[in-house]
């Protein structure tokens, strides 16, 4: 929770003003019982009108007073509780956006919206409770016990007596809910997990027939919450009984004891009065108090989840001073003995990758292909830096990629995923992702060479045309164009393309191909691919097998000396393209 308060520093002085306005409230709501002891005592007892006129005046215009502190001192804690509220939102996001992918993997995707958003939002309603009633309710509640004693000592037990039982219930409640606040927010996660799977997934869904199932799963994962919200609510559902039965009890005995006292003449019947709503305000502060320990648990479990994301420690170690590129880089990349293995493997798993060697160069093609699961991926996130090898180096330049700036090594490539993923906006939106202040030339000049010019042009707007989430209005062969266009208008001298013509029908795959070729002529082009006939014309070949490079060349090359790379062509190339490219 530290952390978390750490992030209240900027909002110091809307704090100290906000104690300031609660002290002039807790002493405009302690003056008013004695006003009306004396209107008791002083006036109704004795008949005096001016008495009864000036003390009630006094009392309206002290309410007024506490009326207008409490909007204000409402304001300043709204303003606290959204200000701190933004500010942990932003920091988890950028710390998110520097999550390398073993990072993202540990936590998942559907915990880390949750922490963004549900666990931001407990912290951010119970920090608006807690300034008002942490402050504000001991105050009143010392206040109250001055005031009270002044009024009458002997009556004093039975609002320590109301105080004790009420806290005692309280904690009771309080230690019988707590286990199940811990468990949660881990609910809330599962049953965001349920649901982006089934909504990313409802094709899926739907092409199976697998309604009935998914509809089971998600029952389960939301009658899990449900059962253990009810369980709280349940519980502190007795909290309201038994504080009506408590004040009511107090209210009795009050009454009870005080027309003893008064008849023997001990205490006057005004500070009776006085004396039973100073019990109330004593009361009232300690169940103030209880209820904050009510929301405190979930709101602590919410801060410590945030700060499990603040606090962890990126997988990838970056330099203090990491060099900086100039404008006459190149963009060759070199292998050098790679050896990778994820973060999360143990002792026993086997490298992912194994002493990968080669080197891309500008100018040239360098295609890399191989059975599914062979690593031909984890070669491009290790080239992105989204991992760090476990052995050997990959150099850029002939510099280890780990010693150079990460923005600056991300600046100088272009990258296609091999999900084409579109964000929500418009085609020039998209393509200006990659560079903002690209030229309307450079726009048109990749969207034609990526063979996306001619659909868009078929719209009615044109690249202003709309995208909706993901892309999901355009085609699959048409979300990969638009994502090759927008690698192109970055104007990269590296540009890699992972298994990404994949979508393509054969015609639009080689004019695509051959488009590329001439626009990338200088820089050096790293394409993944699962087509031989994608990959044929590649100036170097590498050929994996089990995280291993089993061969190395042009496609002449290893279709004589590569077993490998033989099988998956025959798999793939008729009797007569076979002895064509023999």
């Amino acid at each position: 929770m530290s952390k978390v308060l750490s992030y209240m520093k900027p909002y110091t002085w809307m704090l100290l003003v906000t104690v300031a306005l609660l002290a002039v409230e807790v002493t405009a709501a302690l003056a008013l019982p004695g006003y009306m002891a004396d209107i008791v005592n002083d006036g109704v007892l004795t008949g005096h009108i001016s008495v009864i006129w000036r003390n009630g005046l006094t009392m309206l215009l002290i309410t007024l007073l506490s009326v207008i502190t409490a909007v204000i001192t409402g304001f300043f804690t709204a303003r606290i509780a959204t200000g701190v509220a933004n500010d942990l939102r932003e920091a988890v996001f950028k710390k998110v956006l520097r999550f390398s992918s073993a990072e993202i993997n540990t936590f998942s995707t559907s915990s880390l919206i949750t922490r963004t958003t549900n666990d931001i939002t407990q912290v951010q309603n119970t920090l608006m409770l807690a300034i008002r009633l942490l402050i504000y309710a001991p105050m009143l509640a010392v206040g109250g016990i001055i005031r009270a004693l002044e009024r009458s000592v002997d009556m004093t037990w039975i609002v320590a007596l109301a105080t004790i039982v009420m806290v005692g219930s309280m904690g009771i409640l309080f230690f019988i809910a707590l286990p199940k606040f811990k468990i949660v927010q881990s609910l809330i996660d599962r049953l965001n997990l349920v649901s982006r799977e089934n909504l990313s997934g409802i094709l899926v869904v739907r092409a199976f027939s697998t309604q009935i199932f998914e509809k089971k799963r998600f029952d389960k994962a939301n009658k899990d919450l449900a059962d253990t919200n009810l369980f709280v609510d349940q519980t502190f559902a007795l909290m309201l009984p038994i504080v009506n039965l408590v004040l009511n009890l107090t209210t009795a005995l009050i009454v009870w004891v005080g027309a003893q006292q008064a008849a023997a003449f001990h205490v006057n019947i005004g500070d009776i009065f006085a004396f039973l709503q100073y019990g109330m305000l004593i009361i009232f502060s300690f169940l103030m108090v209880a209820m904050m320990l009510v929301l405190l648990p979930r709101a602590v479990v919410s801060a410590g989840r945030i700060k499990d994301v603040l606090e962890t420690r990126s997988s990838l170690l970056f330099k203090k001073d990491p060099i900086r590129l100039t404008d006459g880089f190149r963009g060759e990349i070199e292998f050098s003995g790679v050896n990778f293995r994820y973060p999360d493997s143990t002792e026993d798993d086997e490298d992912v990758l194994s002493d990968i060697s080669f080197t891309a160069k500008p100018g040239e093609t360098t295609a890399i292909i191989g059975a599914t699961g062979s690593g031909k991926t984890s070669i491009l996130k290790l080239m992105l830096r989204f991992y760090d090898v476990t052995k050997g180096k990959i150099l850029v330049d002939g510099m280890d990629i780990r010693d150079i700036h990460k923005e600056d090594l991300h600046g100088k490539i272009g990258y296609v995923p091999q999900k084409a993923l579109l964000f929500t906006g418009t085609i020039r939106s998209n393509l200006l992702y990659a560079d903002k202040t690209a030229p309307e030339e450079r726009l048109l000049d990749a969207a034609d060479t990526a063979q996306a010019k001619g659909f868009i042009s078929e719209r009615p707007d044109g690249y202003e045309s709309n995208v909706a989430q993901g892309g999901s209005n355009l085609s699959g062969g048409q979300r990969q164009r638009i994502s090759i266009a927008r690698a192109l208008v970055k104007n990269a001298p590296i540009y890699i393309f992972d298994d990404s013509f994949s979508a393509l029908d054969l015609k639009t795959d080689a004019q695509l191909r051959a488009a590329l070729k001439r626009k990338t002529g200088s820089s050096a082009m790293i394409v993944v691919a699962q087509r031989i006939s994608t990959i044929m014309d590649a100036d170097q070949i590498v050929v994996l097998e089990n995280g291993e490079v089993v061969g190395l060349g042009k496609h002449k090359e290893l279709m004589k000396n590569c077993q490998v790379y033989r099988e998956i062509a025959d798999s793939q190339l008729s009797e007569e393209e076979m002895l064509a490219s023999m």
